[in-house]
């Protein structure tokens, strides 16, 4: 959970430094993302949304994996380089790579389940669509608001369907606090109403967080039915690299959470009142986080891009289509004409693994 912020903190800074085009951190919201993931299988399927690197890591994703994904660079084998940063994706750890429109995993996670479930795989019969449940594309459009939830509720309460919903309720939608977003009591009352076991918890303690996924895991499993949690917590930070949460909520506000409701501090003064943590341990655990991540963020650096025809490959299946034909056909002509003599366009081509010669050729 201590791993989180500091990836964050330093992923942050290097968007900010020029060296990749967006980040979204999970500041505050730590105990919900790795309480959950700690209360799964690592073989349970995953269809997650941004802020979920955590569940991740959990699962032993590494940090060379996350730089490779965020830098594009060639050793993101899952999307090649061409999803936005913070979307990620690993078949080898369960976890359904992430796409920007929000509440689209929903209704996907119940058909899911359900096609797992039919095939009797117990260890696979349970989704998590965890998300980001006030943060979204446009204000006052969450995903509890979108066709996509109600479809994936009712899909998976009637069909049904062994999924497990856990969301994330941060009290924003980028910029329109929840209590601007519905007149009801959250999301957890919207449960009952589709006949779906719900529990509502408090999302800042990793421990409570933990102990009511486990359970809403077993009622899956056993019972063959869909459970809704919603975990209670705070956005403390931006909602991306884009916004500054500062236009619309008062600096205090958000100092005042980070001092009186942090999930990392709460879970290390639990440890500390035990006698199982200390000051001194807890300094040499961000010493040695911070170094690591450095020491991947470096190495990534000096790596280079997929080839330039991988923006075309993996897109469709079986032949490629007409429109793909005609854009790669453009691409390569601008590349003959201007790679080369296009400074700008010279000095970017140099980051890939061929310079755009497999396109254009030698020159």
């Amino acid at each position: 959970m201590q791993l989180l912020p500091v990836l964050d903190n330093v992923l942050y800074n290097v968007q900010r430094q020029g060296k990749i085009s967006f980040y979204m951190t999970a500041h505050g919201e730590e105990a919900t993302i790795v309480g959950s993931a700690a209360a799964l299988a690592n073989d349970d399927e995953v269809m997650g949304q941004y802020r979920e690197l955590g569940v991740l890591l959990w699962r032993g994703f590494s940090l060379d994996n996350v730089m490779a994904q965020c830098l594009g660079n060639e050793e993101d084998t899952s999307g090649k380089g061409r999803q936005m940063p913070v979307h990620f994706g690993s078949p080898e750890h369960h976890f359904h790579t992430i796409s920007s429109p929000l509440a689209t995993q929903i209704p996907q996670a119940a058909g899911v389940g359900r096609c797992i479930g039919r095939r009797q795989v117990v260890s696979l019969s349970i989704r998590i669509a965890m998300d980001d449940a006030y943060a979204k594309n446009r204000p006052r459009a969450n995903p509890l608001s979108m066709p996509d939830f109600h479809a994936g509720m009712m899909l998976a309460s009637t069909i049904p369907s062994p999924t497990l919903f856990i969301a994330r309720n941060n009290g924003f939608a980028i910029s329109t606090p929840s209590s601007e977003q519905y007149n009801g009591d959250g999301i957890a009352s919207r449960g009952p109403g589709y006949g779906i076991d719900t529990v509502r918890v408090d999302g800042n303690d990793v421990l409570a967080v933990m102990s009511a996924v486990r359970e809403a895991r077993r009622r899956c499993l056993e019972q063959g039915r869909a459970v809704l949690v919603e975990a209670m917590s705070y956005r403390v930070g931006h909602h991306s690299t884009s916004d500054d949460s500062f236009a619309y909520r008062p600096r205090a506000e958000v100092e005042d959470r980070k001092r009186i409701d942090n999930p990392i501090v709460r879970f290390r003064l639990f440890l500390e009142a035990r006698g199982w943590w200390d000051a001194d341990a807890e300094a040499e655990l961000k010493a040695s986080q911070k170094a690591a991540v450095m020491k991947a963020f470096k190495r990534s650096e000096t790596l280079k891009l997929w080839e330039l025809r991988h923006l075309f490959t993996d897109v469709y299946g079986g032949e490629e289509p007409w429109n793909l034909k005609e854009q790669r056909q453009e691409l390569t002509g601008l590349l003959k004409k201007y790679g080369q003599i296009y400074e700008p366009w010279r000095k970017e081509l140099a980051k890939f693994k061929d310079a755009g010669e497999d396109l254009m050729g030698k020159q």
